[in-house]
């Protein structure tokens, strides 16, 4: 398949199948008459980065998905960690996006009239 149909079959734009090559997300295509031609790999390669970048890992995750790990440890053990320690860094950022959520809250009921006050009642913990 050329760059152009992988691209259709995908929905990915050229530009991004090339820089998942770049990345090393793809193995580099052989070329006829200057042009990329994939096999039906690159589908299942691209299919798993797209899913894998909804589930939000960077490209170096994905990358270690695909390369990080022993030739025989199977694909899904791979999967199984990297999503258990993705999920354990959703938890910590819940957390912290819980602890925001006060503060802002906390903020909105700020009626302090100067800088100096309002840092006074945060030092002391007095509300604002």
């Amino acid at each position: 398949m050329t760059i152009g149909q992988v691209a259709r079959k995908t929905g990915l734009r050229a530009s991004a199948i090339r820089f998942y090559e770049r990345a090393g997300l793809l193995p580099k295509p052989v070329r006829r008459n200057g042009q990329r031609h994939y096999d039906e790999q690159a589908l299942d390669r691209l299919a798993l980065v797209e899913f894998a970048k909804s589930c939000g890992f960077t490209l170096d995750e994905v990358r270690r998905l695909f390369d990080g790990f022993r030739d025989n440890a199977p694909l899904s053990a791979r999967v199984r960690g990297l999503a258990s320690k993705k999920i354990q860094e959703l938890d910590a950022l819940a957390k912290r996006i819980e602890v925001m959520k006060t503060m802002l809250a906390r903020a909105e009921r700020c009626r302090c009239v100067a800088l100096k006050e309002c840092g006074r009642r945060l030092r002391t913990a007095v509300p604002c």
